[in-house]
């Protein structure tokens, strides 16, 4: 059989002698002129460059979102696992990103890389609430606080535990297993109305959370006071968002489900273990893809008001479900991310809910009741039906619309219904006027906008009740008076 040639071998010999002339037509020369040029190459490297950064943006947006809030912090002078706090309700001066103007904030970040961190919260009393959720550094969020939270009102000794912790809790704690080494925790202490003795007294009652780490000592919790103070965490969109993206890089673990960024990011410049130093062109090339990421997700936040929550309304949560699930459940569906929806819900806020529904809810609105974007230089006024479906109140804040965070320079950012100087109509209803001067005789239920801007309206409620999940109480659109 060695002296018989088989169809396989002829099969071989002719595919041998198609290649080989194959080859004799691919000369050095010829392949050269097909070969992409130097700068053809150049570009090819600025291409991928930009377009990896658009998605670094998407994708990393919580992260920064983090990092600027911690930087604020530090700027103020509070370090990891301590507590900064507002001893008054926060003014324009505050520039995180849709803060409640009408609550005491409270704001331990944790670092748990020495050993887990010990949070106790306060029972709930009489006259005292403390709401509010654990996050980790990515802002999925491990527990909600006080009634609706695990805790049920009743105060409770959380323990947060660093990745991959093994050893046994002692008893008497709910035990918290984050992911990531840092993170923070949003505590809200509400006030019965905003004299200057129940907002003392909500402050006082906040006071009482104490942070240490396991097996130290409680009352050596810290307490910073931010209140009136510059505290800047909206998100820049030039290439210091890598800077920031970078810094988180290099804190937290990777994530399994985060593992396709890694040679994303080394494209960049980002790399765990290496200092990340872009050359005054890539930068520039960065910023831009910064530019472009937040135009895309301007455009998904715009598309993301339909359907309303309230029929032939404007109102919404414009967050998609898979998103809002998944950063209460850490993304448990394996065939969603949300990962578009979690680049919209925080270039525009921070932290999240276990339960989005249960101790709080938020609506959003961007347009009047004509379906025109909300401009400071016009007047409107929102009425709010009477019985608001709450256990606790409602509020309803202006933000600039370009930033999402407070207008700057106005001396009042919201009202709310614990607010006892704003007048109510004679059917219990409230009307609320937005625009850069109050209508005559309206000063105690006006917000005031910048003329120069537009802005945007979260209208919050607390302990909503079932009948605001039924919607048998509807929140009407704002109407444009002038």
């Amino acid at each position: 059989m060695f002296c018989t040639q088989s169809k396989g071998s002829i099969i071989v010999k002719k595919l041998v002698a198609f290649l080989t002339a194959l080859c004799a037509m691919c000369s050095t020369s010829a392949w050269s002129a097909n070969s992409p040029s130097v700068e053809k190459k150049a570009d090819l490297v600025e291409r991928t460059i930009y377009r990896r950064a658009v998605e670094a943006v998407m994708w990393g947006m919580p992260a920064v979102n983090y990092e600027r809030m911690l930087q604020a912090a530090s700027d103020n002078g509070a370090k990891l696992n301590q507590v900064v706090y507002w001893s008054r309700p926060v003014n324009w001066k505050n520039q995180t990103l849709t803060p409640n103007p009408d609550t005491i904030y409270l704001n331990p970040f944790y670092d748990t890389k020495n050993g887990p961190i010990v949070v106790e919260i306060p029972p709930a009393d009489a006259g005292h609430v403390i709401v509010g959720s654990f996050d980790v550094a990515w802002q999925n969020a491990l527990a909600d606080v006080g009634p609706a939270g695990m805790d049920k009102g009743k105060g409770a000794k959380y323990l947060i535990t660093p990745p991959g912790y093994k050893d046994k809790a002692p008893d008497g704690y709910i035990v918290l297993p984050s992911e990531t080494y840092r993170g923070f925790v949003i505590l809200r202490s509400n006030f019965k109305s905003r004299s200057d003795v129940d907002i003392k007294s909500a402050v006082d009652h906040g006071k009482r959370v104490k942070v240490y780490p396991l097996g130290g000592n409680p009352d050596a919790t810290v307490f910073v006071d931010a209140y009136d103070q510059p505290f800047d965490a909206t998100i820049p969109y030039d290439a210091s968002f890598f800077e920031l993206l970078n810094r988180f890089v290099q804190q937290e673990p990777w994530l399994t489900r985060d593992k396709v960024m890694i040679d994303t990011l080394k494209t960049l410049g980002i790399e765990k273990g290496k200092p990340f130093k872009p050359d005054a062109k890539t930068k520039a090339i960065l910023s831009k893809a910064a530019q472009e990421a937040h135009a895309v997700i301007d455009v998904k936040y715009e598309g993301g008001f339909v359907p309303p929550f309230f029929e032939r309304t404007h109102w919404s949560v414009p967050v998609p479900p898979e998103t809002r699930d998944g950063l209460g459940n850490n993304f448990a569906d394996p065939n969603e991310y949300g990962l578009d929806g979690r680049a919209v819900m925080y270039h525009m806020a921070y932290f999240s809910a276990k339960v989005l529904g249960a101790g709080q809810f938020y609506l959003i609105n961007i347009v009047d009741r004509a379906g025109k974007p909300l401009q400071g230089k016009n007047t409107y006024r929102l009425r709010v039906p009477p019985n608001a479906p709450i256990e606790q109140y409602w509020s309803v804040t202006a933000y600039d619309r370009g930033t999402h965070a407070l207008i700057k320079g106005v001396s009042r950012p919201s009202l709310a219904s614990n607010d006892t100087t704003v007048q109510k109509n004679a059917d219990g209803s409230t009307d609320i006027y937005f625009g850069p001067t109050a209508p005559a005789g309206k000063q105690s239920n006006w917000v005031p906008t910048d003329a120069k801007r537009q802005f945007e309206l979260l209208f919050r409620l607390y302990g909503p009740k079932k009948e605001f999940a039924e919607k048998t109480w509807v929140l009407p659109d704002v109407e444009q008076l002038r």
